[in-house]
This record gives structure tokens, sequence and C-alpha cells, in this order.
């Protein structure tokens, strides 16, 4: 059985050359075309496609709100967004809107015949080149100082840290190093929010873990 496609671009000429190129193929018929976002709404309620190939930008509504409409009252009904743009933004907002493919207009129709069957499958589509645009601009919002466990103590610290693994008290360390209890204190407090630990018993346990200490 053949998938019925809704075709939703504002250019006849776009139209009328994607029908002819999936028509040909085996598994695939063209159902309808929409010249506008409100229009593939329409058509979507009358002819119950299994997939809309949705240009994003078109008049009347756009293609993104368009697909945020018939995905939210057709949640059967898949979208597989085509564009021009490969800009992040396209991408992520009619991802967001429901669609569950995106292909660039400049691609081969081989392309966009092999984004069909995947979404159809229930899959989501994207170019290699917006993949790694997406890739690149999630690996720029890492912070590059991701924050250490063990390594991110100095030295003080990490002896402080065996001390108190070992059972010292805060007045036991402070003779050792000759500081006032209050200074070993804001230093375990220190140490916690580096380990992000919240009691003695956590301090003691990560000690043990780490080797600091031979209690059990």
């Amino acid at each position: 059985m053949k998938m019925k496609i809704l075709i939703a671009d504002d250019h006849a000429i776009v139209r009328q050359g994607l029908r002819a190129l999936i028509d040909k193929e085996d598994d695939m018929m063209v159902s309808a075309e929409a010249g506008t976002g409100a229009e593939a709404i329409r058509l979507t309620r009358e002819e119950c496609p299994d997939i809309i190939v949705m240009d994003i930008s078109m008049p009347d509504t756009n293609g993104i709100d368009a697909t945020r409409s018939i995905t939210s009252a057709f949640p059967e009904v898949k979208v597989l967004a085509l564009s021009m743009e490969s800009d992040r933004r396209f991408v992520v907002e009619v991802l967001k809107a429901g669609a569950n493919g995106y292909v660039l207009k400049d691609a081969a129709f081989s392309e966009l015949a092999t984004a069909i069957r995947a979404v159809a499958a229930g899959e989501t589509y994207l170019p290699a080149r917006v993949t790694t645009l997406l890739i690149k601009e999630y690996l720029q919002r890492i912070p590059e100082d991701v924050p250490a466990t063990y390594e991110n103590l100095s030295t003080r610290e990490r002896e402080i840290l065996q001390l108190i693994a070992n059972g010292s008290n805060a007045k036991e360390i402070a003779f050792a190093f000759g500081v006032s209890v209050k200074t070993v204190e804001n230093q375990r407090h220190s140490i916690m929010k580096k380990l992000d630990l919240f009691s003695i018993a956590e301090l003691t346990k990560y000690a043990v873990r780490q080797g600091l200490t031979s209690l059990k």
C-alpha cells in the first residue's frame, strides 16, 4: 500500500516537480497539494495523508505554525520540513513544532525519498550538514572547564579531607596546621562544595573510595 503524501509549498512549479518525482516511486503517491499553511491544515483534515512534505516559508500560515497545528490535531501524521535554510533556529523551531525530519531544498530527490521513508518508519531525519551544525553548536555551549572532583581540590584541602576521613575534628585539624577552627570550617565547606557533598559521613565515604583512608 502506497504512502499518501501531501505537498505543501507556495511555488506551483516546486509542487509539480515533486509530484512528478514522488509518483514515480513504487511506495509513494501524492494525494494533495497545498499552496499555503492554512490550506495544508485543511487538506490534512480532508485527505488524511501519511506524510506532509512541508515548506517552512509560506504565506498565510507559515510551515512551522502549520506543523504545530497539524501535529497537535493529527499526531499520527508525519511532517517532513523542507527549506532553503540550514540555520539552527529554523531547524530547532520546526522540530519543536512536531516535525519528524528536515530536508534542504538543494538536496537531491534521492535524499528526500530516503527522508520520507525514514519518517514513515518512525525515525527522525536530519541531513549530515544540519546534524554537523547542531553538534558544533551544542559543543560550543559546553563549558571548557568542566568541574573536576578530587583533582579540583587544593593540596591543603586534600590534606584536610584525609584528616576528616580519619576521624579528626575541626579543633584537631586546626591545631595540626596552626590555623583557627573557623579557617578549617571554611575549608571544609569549600571541599564539600567542590565535591558536591553535604555531610561529614559523605566526605568519609568519598575519601574511602579515593583510597585516602583505610576506614570502612
